[in-house]
């Protein structure tokens, strides 16, 4: 794990309490699950693609997953380290991001409880996709 990977955790757990808005790409008026990836990434200095309005229930994930390289990520399949970025799916053609922790947890856009929120592992939806920083991205 690098220093850039602690940042990124330490990044988003600033972020706990943020109001979630869909679409949502500015930590003062809401975040939603990519937002706040991007907010996280933006934070320690590391610049975020142009992110596309998604809708709540999409057929597939597989046009956002070149985002991730753009955005600096490598996909990885070591265990969940501090400021791997997850994607999970929550409920059919339902696809959420979420960022391990410092702490063994999750911070994510909490859509039901409409704010960034930390979640305890483990994860109660199934890890499709984890990312880690690559180091010069």
């Amino acid at each position: 794990m690098t220093a850039q990977s602690i940042a990124l955790a330490r990044a988003a757990e600033a972020l706990v309490g943020t109001p979630f808005r869909p679409g949502g790409r500015h930590v003062l008026t809401g975040l939603d699950c990519f937002g706040l990836v991007a907010a996280a990434l933006s934070s320690i200095g590391r610049e975020a693609p142009t992110l596309p309005i998604r809708r709540l229930k999409q057929p597939s994930f597989l046009q956002f997953l070149p985002l991730a390289t753009m955005a600096g990520l490598a996909e990885t399949d070591d265990a969940i380290a501090p400021g791997d970025v997850l994607l999970s799916s929550p409920g059919p053609a339902q696809f959420h991001l979420l960022i391990a922790d410092s702490k063994g947890g999750f911070i994510h856009a909490h859509a039901g409880l409409r704010r960034v929120v930390q979640t305890s592992s483990p994860l109660p939806w199934p890890i499709l996709r984890q990312w880690r920083l690559t180091e010069n991205g």
